[in-house]
C-alpha cells in the first residue's frame, strides 16, 4: 500500500471519558499556581472547578465570556490576566470560551498588539513568544476547539470573524468529559451537533485529507448523524458520549486537513449578525455539499462526496440522492432556523459570498467555487 506523506499535530494530551473532568484541578495545578479561568456567562457552572483549583493550592482569577469573543474582549481579558500574573489559562465552556482562553494564553506573553497576529484583516504575523500553558474543558459537543491551533475572533470594525493562529496554540491538555454536555438545551445540542458533523464531513472531502484524518472521519460522520437524531428524541447519555467523540474527531481532523465552503461562508456571516456559529453551519451544510457535488470534476473527490451522501441517506433511511433534502428537512423540523430567520439580509449574504472567496477555510474545499456558486448556496440556505 502506498500512502501519501502527511503531518499531524494536536494537543499534547487528551483525556476522554465520563468523570475525567474531576482530574482537572490537580492536572492544572501541575502547570502553574496562578490560574486565569475563562468560563461562560453562567458563572455558577464553573464553581466546582474554581473551588477545586483553590483546594489544589492555586490562586484563581475568573473571567466570564458572555458571547463570542471579539477584539475588545480579548484585549481586556489579556490585560486582566497579565495584571494577575497568570501562569496558566483554563477554559470551561463552549467554543466561545475555549477560543477566548486560547487567545488570552497566546497574547499574555506577546509583545505585539493582537491585530498584528490576526489573519485577513491584520498582518498575520506569527507569535513572537510561546503562549502560556492552556487547558480546555468543553461543555458543548460541536466546535472541537479543544484540539485546534486557532482562536476565532470578531473584528467589529471590519465586520469579520478571523483567526489568531499558531501551532503553539494547541492546548497542553484537553479534557473531554461528556458529562459536562449532559442536559444541554435542545437548540444548543442541535446547532452544536450539526457543527460537529460538518467538521468531520469537510475534512473528509477536503484537498488536504490524509489517512489519519480519514480514519477519524469515516466512523465519526455516521456516528454523529445517528447520535444527533437520538438526542432530538430525548436525553441519552450514550448519544452524548458519541457526539462528544465526534466533536473531538472534528477538531483533530480540521486542524490537520482543513475545512471547506460551509465554514468559508460561516466565518464572514458570523461577523455580520449575532447568530450561533453552529446554526449557521447547520443551515449551510446540505446546500454546500450539493454545490460541491454539482461542480466537482475530479473522480476521487466526487467519490468522497458520494460516500458522505450515502452515509447521510442511510442515517435518515432514504436513498443517497435524497439524503441532503432529508437532512435539511429534518433540521428545520427540529427547529434549526434558515439564514433569514437567523438575521441575515440579502445584502449580508452577498457581502459574505464576496468575503468567503478569501477565507482560509475555502483553500481546502474539494472544488473551486465562484461567486455565483457561493450565492447559490446562501440563497438555498435562506
Amino acid at each position: 500500500m502506498t500512502l501519501p506523506a502527511f503531518t499531524f499535530q494536536t494537543a499534547t494530551e487528551i483525556l476522554f471519558g465520563r468523570g475525567k473532568a474531576a482530574l482537572a484541578p490537580a492536572r492544572v495545578a501541575g502547570l502553574g499556581n496562578a490560574v486565569f479561568l475563562v468560563h461562560g456567562a453562567m458563572a455558577s457552572r464553573a464553581d466546582w472547578l474554581a473551588n477545586g483549583l483553590g483546594a489544589a493550592g492555586c490562586r484563581v482569577l475568573r473571567h466570564a465570556v458572555a458571547g463570542e469573543p471579539d477584539m475588545a474582549m480579548i484585549e481586556a481579558a489579556t490585560a486582566a490576566a497579565r495584571g494577575f500574573g497568570a501562569q496558566v489559562v483554563v477554559s470551561l465552556g463552549g467554543g466561545a470560551a475555549i477560543d477566548a482562553g486560547k487567545a488570552v494564553a497566546a497574547m499574555v506573553p506577546a509583545t505585539r498588539p493582537l491585530m498584528d497576529h490576526l489573519e485577513v484583516v491584520g498582518r498575520g504575523l506569527p507569535l513572537d513568544l510561546a503562549p502560556l500553558p492552556f487547558v480546555a474543558l468543553p461543555t458543548t459537543a460541536g466546535t472541537g476547539a479543544e484540539v485546534t491551533r486557532n482562536a476565532v475572533i470578531g473584528v467589529p470594525d471590519h465586520r469579520r470573524k478571523v483567526s489568531l493562529r499558531d501551532a503553539r496554540m494547541l492546548p497542553r491538555l484537553a479534557i473531554v468529559d461528556p458529562t459536562l454536555t449532559d442536559h444541554a438545551p435542545r437548540s444548543l445540542t442541535l446547532a452544536s451537533g450539526l457543527d460537529a458533523v460538518t467538521q468531520v464531513i469537510e475534512p473528509y472531502i477536503s484537498t488536504r485529507a490524509n489517512p489519519l484524518t480519514d480514519a477519524l472521519c469515516r466512523t465519526a460522520i455516521p456516528a454523529g448523524l445517528v447520535a444527533l437524531q437520538r438526542l432530538m428524541q430525548g436525553e441519552d447519555a450514550s448519544a452524548r458520549d458519541a457526539l462528544a467523540w465526534v466533536s473531538l474527531c472534528g477538531g483533530l481532523a480540521l486542524a490537520n486537513a482543513g475545512l471547506g465552503v460551509v465554514h468559508g461562508l460561516a466565518g464572514p456571516l458570523g461577523g455580520l449578525a449575532d447568530a450561533p456559529h453552529g446554526a449557521i453551519c447547520g443551515a449551510l451544510l446540505p446546500h454546500g455539499l450539493a454545490q460541491n457535488r454539482l461542480r466537482v470534476t475530479d473522480a476521487g473527490r466526487a467519490g468522497r462526496i458520494d460516500e458522505v451522501l450515502s452515509w447521510i441517506g442511510d442515517a435518515f433511511g432514504v436513498a443517497a440522492e435524497r439524503g441532503l433534502v432529508a437532512l435539511a428537512d429534518w433540521s428545520r423540523h427540529h427547529g434549526l432556523p434558515g439564514l433569514r430567520a437567523l438575521g441575515f439580509s440579502s445584502a449580508d449574504c452577498d457581502s459574505a459570498a464576496q468575503a468567503a472567496q478569501s477565507a482560509s477555510s475555502m483553500q481546502a474545499n474539494p472544488v473551486p467555487l465562484d461567486l455565483a456558486d457561493l450565492r447559490a448556496i446562501l440563497a438555498a440556505a435562506a
